[in-house]
């Protein structure tokens, strides 16, 4: 009786262990983190951020766009010699930013949009094995490489049509890596000879081999990384959305179109996938400008009812970074450092006020703050909610156009040539 109760509170404490440390692992494992939400309630993260709250900064081997995404103690990047060529996936150690590995791939340069990189898409993660995409006009690659940096498996899904490259994040899902390949159609592009085969798909994580894969018509290239969506009384989903194919959603064990609405966007996705409670948001835009937000209340297969416009939003709407919900607000951050504050349910806008600088990375909501770098490196702190309150800015002085990561109570920023992490456990203490 007496090892009884000795062991049953030791095991108990080893389980909660286990448990926590599991969650931890998990934190940040894919763009934008949870489920694409950018969500963090890490509370060691100071809200004015000097230098002597960088725990290290650490030079990769290439440059490149791409965010970071981790696992326990390791950071996973993808970097590109860009003119020269080449294209690196990077294992960085939390603790100290030492560089534990990187794995090398060919890639001749090609033509592509001057912001863009060979290495704009991020990874993902899972306890076993990190999954990369990369593209050469002939080639769309994805390989997965174990948390040694061993080649497990790669695969070539074909040519890859775009004037501007690629940049579509692959996320996991019960086993399956998922990634969506919308192509530009010849219409679209000045001078193409072909279109591009556009489809959507899921090949098993561990061998790389297809389990499913979804046709798409092509139309103009799409960037939106997807998400996975549970209604309360509805059938799961992953949700996609394109120019071609407005919002959409795919049941994910077997790719079938659930629902769409297509009328969704006149103008190329850049921007990912925001699920605000009942509504999901989307934007579209152009480097021209007339950028917009579609809110869509979702279609229901089983019940054969459609998805349907809630509502949509032009004035300083983003067309590149992805927004941020919580509750029933969502704050929208665009291109040209506008950051708005919506009232989901409604479309009513609550402040629209300027920030300034530019940005392509997406803002992370962090304990009831919005945290966003500008592509000149100016990290940006302001207060989440229904006020417009700039908190801090602090300059990083480099070129960044990628979307932190929050792990390990830490903020892991990758800019152009370097990453970062900053804030800790130290910094629990006046915030």
């Amino acid at each position: 009786m007496l090892m009884k109760n000795i062991f049953t509170p030791l095991l108990l404490v080893l389980g909660f262990l286990d448990v926590s440390l599991a969650a931890s692992a998990q934190e940040w494992t894919r763009f934008r983190g949870p489920n694409g939400t950018g969500i963090s309630h890490a509370k060691t993260i100071p809200t004015k951020i000097t230098d002597a709250d960088i725990n290290w900064k650490v030079a990769l081997p290439g440059v490149g766009h791409s965010s970071p995404v981790l696992w326990g103690e390791r950071v996973f990047v993808t970097t590109t010699g860009d003119k020269a060529g080449g294209f690196q996936a990077v294992c960085v150690d939390a603790k100290d930013g030492k560089i534990l590995w990187q794995h090398d791939f060919p890639l001749t340069p090609f033509p592509r949009h001057k912001f863009n990189s060979y290495a704009s898409a991020t990874p993902t993660v899972d306890a076993e094995r990190v999954y990369v995409t990369w593209n050469e006009p002939e080639h769309y690659q994805m390989a997965a490489l174990d948390h040694g940096g061993k080649l497990i498996w790669q695969r070539d899904f074909g040519p890859f049509v775009s004037q501007h490259g690629c940049g579509t994040s692959p996320i996991l899902y019960r086993g399956m890596v998922i990634l969506g390949n919308e192509q530009d159609d010849a219409k679209s592009v000045k001078g193409a000879t072909r279109s591009g085969t556009s489809f959507v798909l899921a090949v098993d994580a561990k061998t790389g081999a297809t389990v499913w894969q979804t046709p798409r018509r092509s139309a103009v290239v799409s960037y939106a990384t997807p998400c996975v969506y549970e209604p309360k009384n509805g059938q799961t989903a992953l949700i996609f959305h394109s120019q071609a194919h407005g919002i959409y959603a795919v049941e994910p064990t077997g790719g079938k179109v659930l629902w769409e609405y297509e009328q969704a966007f006149t103008m190329r996705s850049c921007s990912s996938p925001i699920l605000a409670g009942d509504l999901i948001l989307g934007s579209c835009g152009s480097g021209g400008g007339g950028h917009y937000v579609t809110a869509v209340k979702p279609g229901d297969a089983a019940a054969k009812t459609p998805a349907t416009l809630a509502y949509e939003m032009k004035k300083s709407a983003p067309y590149v970074p992805t927004g941020i919900a919580v509750g029933e607000l969502v704050w929208l951050w665009s291109d040209g450092g506008v950051l708005t504050c919506l009232h989901a349910p409604t479309g009513d806008i609550r402040f629209q006020e300027r920030v300034g600088g530019n940005f392509f990375g997406s803002p992370v909501w962090v304990d009831g703050r919005l945290i966003c770098v500008s592509t000149a490196g100016e990290l940006v702190v302001a207060e989440a909610s229904e006020k417009f309150n700039v908190l801090h800015r602090h300059a990083l002085n480099e070129v960044c156009h990628t979307t932190p990561a929050v792990a390990l109570g830490r903020l892991f920023i990758h800019t152009e040539k370097h990453l970062f992490s900053i804030g800790g456990a130290k910094k629990v203490a006046g915030r």
